[in-house]
C-alpha cells in the first residue's frame, strides 16, 4: 500500500472466545475498512460482528471523555469532567469507604469484554489489591456448571476439537448452535466438512437452530431443564440392552455400579425408563430409545453438549450425565469421539510467560473455602468464602451482613461489564445500584449499567492500544495500536496507572508496557519482532483429542481426580453430603418447571439464546448489525394462536419479576410451550418500568444452582398481546 495507507493484522478482542484475525486498513490515521484473515490456510476468518467493528469504534454514542453523574441514578444525565477530577474522585471514595467500613465493603466486578494479556479484567484489580484489598466475585455465567461437573468427573475441563468432527460417524449436538455462537474460528467450516464426509448429525434442542438447518439429519425437540432425564433414560436403554462398554467402564472409571443402581431403580424403586423421561421432557420414548441405541452402536461417535442446557437449575447434573454417557460408549480419548463436552478448537502450543499478577488480596487472606467448592488443580483460589457468586451480587448489596453476606457493600467498581443487563433479575439490580454510596464504571458506551454510575471512565477499543490475544485456533494474535485513542479515552493500563498514582501507590507497573507484553507472549511465539510484524502465530497440530494420553497409557497418565480415573461416583461430592449435589449424576427437577404451581399462572418456559448480531450485550447499539434481525420473542404458532397473536404483533411478556414489550416472531422453529428471547439486548424501561429494549433478564431469577451454574434458562413467563 502507499504511505497514506497501511493494513494491520489484529486479533479480535471481545466476549465471544473466537479471537478471529482482522485485517484493518488505516489511512490518514483513520480506519477505512476491515476485512478478514487472508493469510495461510487454515484461516481464522471472522464473523459479521468483527466486520462491523469499524462502526463500533466510530459510533457517535461512544463515551470519549470522563463523565460525572448530573441527575438521579439511572437517568443517564452526566457532565464532562477532567481525568484528574475523575480519578481523584474514585481514589477518594475508595479511601473513605475502606477506612470507614473496611476494604471488604468495596466490591470489584469485571468480566470478559476485553481479554488481552495486559488489558483485561484483572488490570484494575491489581490497584485495589495494592491499596488494601476489596471484595470480588466468583462464577462464570457461560460455563460454571460445566466447570464444576468437569472438576468432579475428570479433574480438569475438556473441550472437543471441531476439526476432529470429520472423523466422527455420528455427532449429537445437544443444545449446541456453533453456527451462531462462534466459540472458535472455523467451526461452521468443520461442520460442513464433516457433513460432506458422511457424518450423521442429530440436534437436540427446543429450537430448530441455524446449526440444525445447516447439518441436522434429525431434530429432537426437548423441554428446557429436562435434558438430564433424557440422558439418564438413554443410559437405561444401554444398560438393559447390554449396549454399554463394560470393559471401558471397568478400566477407566469408578462408581458406575452406583449409577446403574439409580438408573435401574434399585436405589429408590423408580426405574429411569424412556417412558419416565418422556413424561418429563416431552421427547417420545421411542425417540429416546433410538437415540441411545444409535449412540451406543455407532463408533466413533461424538456427544457434543453445549453449555446452554447447563445454564439451568441443577445444570451440573446435565454435564455429569453427558460425561457418563461418553464413558458408557467408550468414546473418550479417541479420534471422532468426545469426552461429552462441546466443540471448540483446542490444541497444543508452547506456554506463555507469567501473566501480570494482581498480588495478594487482603480481603481474601485467611478466608475459608466455600463448603460447596471443589478442590481442583484448576481452582486453587476461587471458592473463598468472602467472594460473592455473580448471581447473588445485587442481593448482597441490598442485604449485606443482615442477609448472611460477609460485608455491607458500599462501593462498586466495575470494568468490562454491563452487569445490570447481563445478569438475572434486572429490577432487583436497579434497586441495588441505587443503594450504593459510590459506583464507578470503565466503559466505552452509556450502557444500561453505566447510566447508574457516579463516575464513568472511558476506555478505548482494542484497536487503540497494543496487546495480544490468545485464541482457539490454537493461535496467538498481536494487537497493534492501529489508531490513536479517540477523544480522551484511555486503555485499561493507563486508567489503572492513573488510579494507582492518585492512591499514592508505587510499582503498579514494574516495567514498560511493551516489555511487559513481550515477557508474557515471547516464550510462546519465539521471535518477538517477527511476531509483531506478521501479526499472528498459528499452531496447527493434528486435531486435539481430550484425555487421549489417559486412555492410551493410564498407568503413566492418571486423571487428576482422587482415584486417578473418571469419577462417575465422586467421593468429593459424596463427602459434601448435599442431596442437591449427589455423588452420581441424577435428574433433579428444576424450580419453575412445568410442574411448579407457578406454571398455572406462567405456562411458558423461557430460554435466552445467543444472537448472531451481538457478543452478549456488545454491538447491540451498532446499526449495521441491528439490520440483521430485530429483537423479538420467538414463539410457536400454537402458542400464538391460542393468545390471538400474529407474527409481528407487539406482545407483553411478564412474570412476577418484571415485564417487557417487544415484537412476536411466530415460527415453527421452536417447540410449543417454549419461547426464546435472545440475551444481550439493552434494557430500556419506560415510565412504568416496562422494558422496551428486549432484555430478557427483567424476567430471570437471581438464584444460583448448587454447584454454581447460572440458571438463565430456568424461567416461567406468560405472553399476551400488548
Amino acid at each position: 500500500m502507499t504511505d497514506a495507507g497501511k493494513a494491520f493484522y489484529v486479533g479480535a478482542d471481545m466476549n465471544c472466545g473466537g479471537a478471529c484475525l482482522l485485517k484493518v486498513h488505516v489511512r490518514d490515521g483513520a480506519i477505512v475498512r476491515i476485512e478478514t484473515d487472508d493469510t495461510e490456510e487454515p484461516q481464522l476468518r471472522n464473523c459479521l460482528r468483527c466486520r462491523a467493528y469499524r462502526q463500533r469504534v466510530y459510533a457517535p454514542d461512544r463515551v470519549l471523555y470522563p463523565l460525572k453523574r448530573d441527575g438521579e441514578r439511572g437517568e443517564g444525565k452526566f457532565r464532562r469532567i477532567s481525568w484528574d477530577e475523575a480519578l481523584e474522585t474514585v481514589a477518594g471514595e475508595y479511601r473513605r469507604i475502606s477506612e470507614t467500613h473496611g476494604p471488604a465493603s468495596v466490591l470489584y466486578i469485571a468480566t470478559g469484554a476485553d481479554m488481552g494479556q495486559i488489558h483485561n479484567m484483572k488490570t484494575a484489580l491489581r490497584v485495589f489489591c495494592m491499596a488494601g484489598g476489596c471484595s470480588t466475585i466468583w462464577g462464570i455465567a457461560s460455563n460454571e456448571g460445566w466447570m464444576f461437573a468437569s472438576q468432579a468427573t475428570y479433574g480438569v475441563p475438556s473441550a472437543n476439537d471441531h476439526r476432529d468432527l470429520i472423523n466422527s460417524k455420528l455427532a449429537i449436538l445437544w443444545g449446541l448452535n456453533p453456527v451462531v455462537v462462534i466459540d472458535g474460528c472455523g467451526t461452521s467450516y468443520s461442520l460442513i466438512r464433516a457433513k460432506e464426509s458422511g457424518t450423521r448429525f442429530i440436534v437436540v434442542d427446543p429450537k430448530f437452530s441455524d446449526t440444525a438447518v445447516l447439518v441436522a439429519d434429525q431434530w429432537v425437540p426437548i423441554r428446557p431443564g429436562t435434558d438430564t432425564a433424557v440422558m439418564i433414560a438413554m443410559a437405561y436403554v444401554m444398560i438393559t440392552e447390554g449396549l454399554h462398554n463394560k470393559e471401558f467402564l471397568d478400566k477407566y472409571t469408578v462408581g458406575f455400579e452406583h449409577f446403574e443402581d439409580y438408573v435401574l431403580g434399585k436405589e429408590d424403586g423408580t426405574a429411569r425408563t424412556p417412558a419416565w423421561a418422556e413424561r418429563i421432557s416431552g421427547v417420545p420414548a421411542r425417540t429416546i430409545a433410538g437415540l441411545a441405541r444409535e449412540y451406543a452402536t455407532t463408533r466413533p461417535a461424538a456427544l457434543l453438549p453445549s453449555k446452554a442446557p447447563g445454564r439451568t437449575a441443577y445444570g451440573e447434573q446435565y454435564h455429569r450425565a453427558a460425561f457418563t454417557l461418553a464413558a458408557m460408549t467408550g468414546n473418550i480419548g479417541i479420534h471422532g469421539g468426545s469426552a461429552g463436552s462441546e466443540i471448540t478448537q483446542r490444541g497444543e502450543r508452547p506456554p506463555m510467560g507469567p501473566a501480570m499478577r494482581t498480588g495478594g488480596n487482603a480481603v481474601d487472606a485467611g478466608s475459608p473455602r466455600r463448603p460447596d467448592a471443589l478442590p481442583s488443580v484448576i481452582s486453587k483460589g476461587p471458592g473463598l468464602a468472602v467472594r460473592i457468586h455473580n448471581n447473588e451480587v445485587m442481593d448482597a448489596i441490598l442485604k449485606g451482613k443482615a442477609g448472611g453476606y460477609y460485608s455491607d457493600y458500599k462501593m462498586l467498581y466495575m470494568a468490562n461489564s454491563n452487569y445490570l443487563n447481563q445478569y438475572p433479575n434486572v429490577n432487583k439490580a436497579v434497586a441495588a445500584l441505587r443503594k450504593l454510596e459510590f459506583f464507578a464504571v470503565q466503559e466505552q458506551f452509556l450502557t444500561p449499567t453505566a447510566k447508574f454510575a457516579d463516575i464513568i471512565l472511558p476506555t478505548c477499543t482494542f484497536l487503540e492500544r497494543a496487546d495480544a490475544v490468545e485464541g482457539a485456533g490454537p493461535h496467538i494474535a498481536y494487537q497493534p495500536k492501529v489508531i490513536s485513542p479517540l477523544g480522551e479515552s484511555r486503555s485499561h493500563l493507563d486508567i489503572s496507572q492513573g488510579l494507582a498514582d492518585k492512591l499514592g501507590l508505587s510499582g503498579f507497573l514494574d516495567k514498560p508496557e511493551e516489555e511487559l507484553l513481550r515477557d508474557i507472549v515471547a516464550p510462546a511465539v519465539g521471535d518477538w519482532e517477527k511476531f509483531k510484524e506478521k501479526g499472528v502465530q498459528k499452531y496447527y497440530p493434528e486435531p486435539g483429542v481430550p484425555f487421549k494420553a489417559q486412555i492410551e497409557d493410564p498407568a503413566n497418565n492418571p486423571f487428576p481426580t482422587p482415584s486417578g480415573k473418571i469419577e462417575i461416583y465422586s467421593r468429593l461430592l459424596a463427602d459434601m453430603n448435599n442431596p442437591l449435589l449427589p455423588a452420581i449424576p441424577k435428574y433433579i427437577e428444576t424450580w419453575e418447571s412445568l410442574n411448579d404451581p407457578l406454571a398455572g399462572k406462567y405456562p411458558l418456559q423461557l430460554v435466552t439464546s445467543h444472537h448472531r448480531r451481538r457478543a452478549h450485550s456488545q454491538f447491540d447499539n451498532i446499526p449495521w448489525l441491528r439490520e440483521l434481525e430485530p429483537q423479538a420473542v420467538k414463539m410457536n404458532s400454537r402458542d400464538a394462536r391460542s393468545r390471538g397473536i400474529k407474527d409481528g404483533d407487539m406482545v407483553r411478556v411478564f412474570n412476577d419479576r418484571g415485564r417487557m414489550i417487544l415484537p412476536a416472531k411466530v415460527t415453527e422453529r421452536i417447540m410449543p410451550g417454549v419461547v426464546d428471547i435472545p440475551e444481550g439486548a439493552w434494557y430500556d424501561p419506560d415510565a412504568n418500568g416496562t422494558d422496551r429494549g428486549g432484555c430478557p433478564n427483567v424476567l430471570t431469577r437471581d438464584r444460583r444452582s448448587p454447584g454454581g451454574a447460572f440458571p438463565a434458562n430456568t424461567c416461567l413467563v406468560q405472553i399476551e398481546k400488548a
